[in-house]
């Protein structure tokens, strides 16, 4: 028993590790009457199961689980006391369906069926895709599924009889509830076993769960309509904050749930990948029922994904510029906290690549050794840390398709490929590689592993298939990118384009059915990026939002930051660097004029900050934006709107710039050079990029003053200023987030002035004055005195 929970435990939650500890105690969820509860406890977390069922508390929060003749239900979601709900829920609710015939759905082996034609596009000025899908192809299945059981936890009685609670105390300060239910012997579902796991974890208000099916009978199930958690808050508890954004066929991963002033309520986290993940407008987490569905044959099973439950409670008051809320100060400090030690954040800010340049908006697929080599020069001298060769470097084995990806440089435009890559190294800067998940026929994946595409087909292009994360093929690109860090020395690449949204039965892969695809296709995603990590820990892994479901894909949620270093958020954003894929070079003069580009320029810096503000439930340190155009055409990019760029990307880290260097003026790369030397200090002293505080003041606005932290718990680091248009000359900053008794001085970095000496009550309520121009910034460093 305990070395199958140690497995299953290890599978779910990591890469956060579940460390040795023994069940001690086995009883029935509502013991006899007179027999003592049994209780697990670590420093404020304490699981009881007594008379009346479970009591599940984590410091503020608790969770009171109760079993009835009907099956079990929560009675009280609770803050400090407060009830949260409005009435009780039921822990689960899924559909139960039975094969007929009732043996294994068998994939497809027919490699002439074609479920999907993909060409590139631009659509608003950002990558899109022109796709041509045949709904036919969806019907290639060789099990029809019958008779199905919906079962809820809070009348799962039907179906299900209860075994013993289980109580675990593991060494590292985590406990975990288990209660189990067993299909009845007599009913339909017999051999069937739910386990429902709570987790908690020493000094966080946070509840996790994560379920697992199995099949221990003899027949070929399916479940689908899954829900993990069901929710009824009560009135006073509905006002809905999203944390991360619900956009482009995916909920938000990260959404609150508090009263009117946000100073008592409840993160809702979900750690279920991408379009996959289900949240109602009311908080109930699943998996969103048009995308999933799983197949459980005999002696397999199915463990869910998690789902959490973090609580918090502090007074909102009002501040010299704005309200700082109890969420607010709950997402910037425990909360995130909480991600980086119980969930697991994958990303270490102190080895990104940043500044990082990329090669994709002025050059596209064409760039070439001699493109890379300039761009290089230009780079190093600007300061950027990280050289991203996009798109266009590898062959496709004949064909002209640069979306292809491989491991093999194009010979055309790459001869002697290892000695580009020695260039950009030796240059200083940290090599990164673009790769997707398209193949041609004759490329060395599948001559290895012939079988490993999508079925039904998906084409890209001239001969492109699209490989299924799905099968072997996801250990193969694994070996592959390994491979590669290890013969161009590259330390960073990037993962694109969009294939797995659209299914895949190949009998050669591990699909049953193209909806279950999509689940196994995400999971076979991120489990190569863990692969990668345990070969080479020392690359930097990020993925698109192309690749994670579509073009443009889904934002950043909790599932790929425990897996990958980096998320490129979407939109791609091409503000400022003119007409897509020309150099400066070729732009017409009579079309392209300087005032608008500044205009673009300005208006991505904005986008930035605005979409790393969407993302404020993630840490900011995991995503990437792509909109800083390094493109001077005639003035476009004079001094200040460089500065203005290197502000906007400090909501995160600097980013990802792209744009045809050689139109740079020396001025451009000196001021550059400056700006990122500074920003490199203060990270280096610091550790600004781990940080962000954006309580109490005003959120990114062009027509104001807006402004955020970058500090130390003890108030050290960066404040990030910046005016807009409007507002007047002079405006009060308040710093909320220094601690009350320190003593700070205080400089303004870009302007080279010291401002002096301050308490932190002082830079609490408002002692320091700044003045900018309209759409000036400004970079403050903050050092508190010894």
């Amino acid at each position: 028993m305990n070395k199958t929970l140690t497995q299953m435990v290890a599978t779910v939650i990591a890469p956060t590790a579940f460390l040795a500890g023994a069940w001690v105690q086995a009883t029935p969820l509502a013991p006899p009457p007179g027999a003592p509860p049994a209780t697990i406890s670590t420093a404020g977390a304490t699981i009881t199961v007594d008379k009346a069922g479970a009591l599940i508390r984590a410091g503020l929060l608790e969770r009171r689980v109760e079993q009835s003749p009907s099956g079990i239900r929560s009675t009280a979601l609770r803050i400090a006391g407060a009830n949260l709900l409005d009435g009780s829920i039921s822990e689960f609710a899924l559909t139960f369906s039975f094969a007929s015939p009732d043996e294994k759905p068998r994939g497809i082996t027919d490699e002439s069926i074609v479920g999907v034609r993909q060409e590139n596009a631009t659509v608003n000025k950002t990558d899109a895709l022109v796709v041509q899908q045949d709904l036919h192809a969806q019907t290639y299945q060789t099990v029809r599924w019958l008779n199905p059981l919906r079962v809820e936890g809070s009348n799962c009685a039907k179906f299900f009889e209860p075994a013993p609670a289980l109580l675990r105390n593991a060494a590292n300060g985590r406990s975990v509830l288990n209660l189990r239910l067993l299909g009845r012997k007599d009913g339909p579902l017999a051999g069937v076993i739910v386990d429902v796991f709570y987790q908690v974890d020493a000094g966080f208000p946070a509840i996790r769960k994560w379920i697992q099916i199995t099949n221990d009978g003899p027949h070929w199930l399916k479940i689908e309509d899954f829900t993990l958690d069901e929710t009824a808050l009560a009135k006073s508890f509905r006002k809905r904050s999203e944390l991360t954004p619900s956009e482009r066929g995916a909920v938000a991963s990260v959404v609150a749930f508090s009263n009117e002033y946000q100073s008592r309520g409840i993160v809702f986290g979900s750690e279920i990948p991408s379009a996959l993940r289900g949240m109602s407008p009311d908080g109930a987490m699943g998996y969103r029922k048009e995308h999933f569905e799983w197949v459980i044959g005999p002696a397999e099973h199915f463990d869910s994904e998690a789902i959490f439950h973090f609580g918090f409670d502090g007074e909102s008051r009002r501040t010299i510029s704005s309200v700082s809320t109890g969420l607010d100060r709950a997402v910037e400090g425990p909360y995130l906290a909480y991600l980086e030690n119980v969930i697991g954040v994958a990303a270490r800010p102190q080895d990104a690549p940043v500044p990082l340049w990329c090669s994709w908006s002025n050059f596209g697929p064409k760039v070439s050794d001699a493109i890379v080599r300039e761009m290089a020069d230009a780079a190093a001298a600007a300061g950027f840390v990280g050289f991203l060769i996009d798109g266009g470097w590898s062959q496709s084995a004949g064909y002209e398709n640069w979306d292809c990806g491989t491991a093999e440089p194009s010979i055309v435009k790459f001869p002697d490929f290892e000695a580009t890559c020695a260039h950009i190294r030796n240059k200083g800067l940290k090599l990164g590689l673009w790769m997707s998940c398209f193949r041609t026929p004759e490329t060395k994946d599948l001559q290895a592993l012939p079988r490993t595409f999508s079925l039904p087909l998906v084409r890209r292009g001239e001969g492109g298939l699209g490989m299924s994360y799905a099968g072997p093929w996801r250990k193969y690109l694994a070996n592959d990118l390994v491979a590669l860090a290890d013969r161009y020395g590259a330390s960073y690449f990037k993962q694109d384009l969009t294939n797995i949204k659209y299914g895949d039965i190949n009998a050669a892969n591990e699909s049953r059915t193209l909806k279950e695809s999509l689940l196994r296709g995400l999971r076979g995603l991120l489990e190569s990026q863990r692969l990668v990590r345990s070969r080479a820990p020392h690359i930097y892994l990020e993925l698109t939002h192309e690749v994670y479901w579509g073009t443009p894909g889904t934002p950043c949620d909790l599932a790929a930051i425990k897996s990958v270093d980096a998320f490129h958020i979407p939109p791609n954003d091409y503000s400022g660097s003119g007409p897509q894929k020309n150099r400066v070079a070729e732009f017409d003069g009579t079309k392209v004029k300087p005032e608008a580009l500044r205009q673009e320029l300005l208006r991505g810096c904005l986008n930035a900050r605005q979409r790393f503000y969407e993302h404020r439930g993630l840490p900011l340190y995991c995503v990437e934006y792509y909109a800083a155009a390094t493109v001077n055409w005639q003035g476009s990019l004079p001094p200040e709107v460089q500065d203005r760029q290197v502000c906007s990307w400090l909501m995160g880290m600097p980013s990802v710039y792209s744009g045809d260097l050689a139109s740079l003026t020396p001025e451009n790369i000196a001021h550059y050079r400056r700006r990122f030397d500074l920003v490199k200090r203060l990270e280096r002293d610091y550790g600004i990029y781990r940080h962000f505080q954006f309580s109490g003041v005003p959120a990114p606005t062009d027509e104001d003053w807006h402004w955020w932290g970058k500090l130390t718990a003890e108030g050290s680091g960066a404040v990030v200023v910046l005016r807009g248009n409007g507002g007047s000359d002079e405006r009060t900053v308040n710093i909320p987030w220094v601690p009350e008794g320190g003593v700070y001085q205080v400089i303004a970095r870009l302007s080279g002035r010291p401002l002096g000496t301050f308490t932190g009550r002082q830079l609490q309520e408002g002692a320091l004055h700044l003045q900018l121009p309209p759409l000036g910034q400004e970079i403050l460093e903050v050092k508190r005195n010894p």
